[in-house]
């Protein structure tokens, strides 16, 4: 058994495939429609055939709501993770995204914190090496 597709809650698909293509760096995956539904993922360049996150659209009562109560806790929607915190950072960061929190140290790791214009915050992730 494995992880193949993971979803993330977001209020407008297409600004969503921007931040996420254009800003964060992921490919776009799928993108399809059925009637109103749209199925959208992206996946990472550097592994194209792994797990892929689903940008599905928060147009029901329970997921907008599950949104907001993660962002009013300032609790990550995701986390991603990279070998070049700072470098991404200053990457993103240069592509307009608003980070609520630089890298940081944190035990065993480096984390920053930035929202995604979609009504999420995502954190990414640098693992120490001892």
């Amino acid at each position: 058994m494995k992880i193949k597709v993971t979803s993330l809650y977001v209020d407008d698909q297409d600004k969503a495939l921007r931040f996420y293509t254009e800003v964060l760096g992921f490919a776009k995956k799928n993108d399809f429609s059925n009637g109103p539904f749209r199925w959208l993922t992206v996946a990472s360049p550097e592994e194209p055939e792994g797990t892929e996150l689903q940008l599905a659209l928060n147009n029901n009562p329970a997921a907008k709501a599950y949104q907001q109560a993660l962002l009013q806790q300032s609790q990550p929607a995701a986390m991603f993770f990279t070998d070049d915190i700072k470098g991404d950072y200053e990457r993103i960061k240069a592509g307009g995204a608003e980070f609520t929190m630089p890298p940081t140290d944190v035990t065993a790791s480096i984390i920053a914190m930035l929202k995604d214009t979609c009504g999420n915050l995502i954190q990414m992730t640098q693992l120490k090496r001892w």
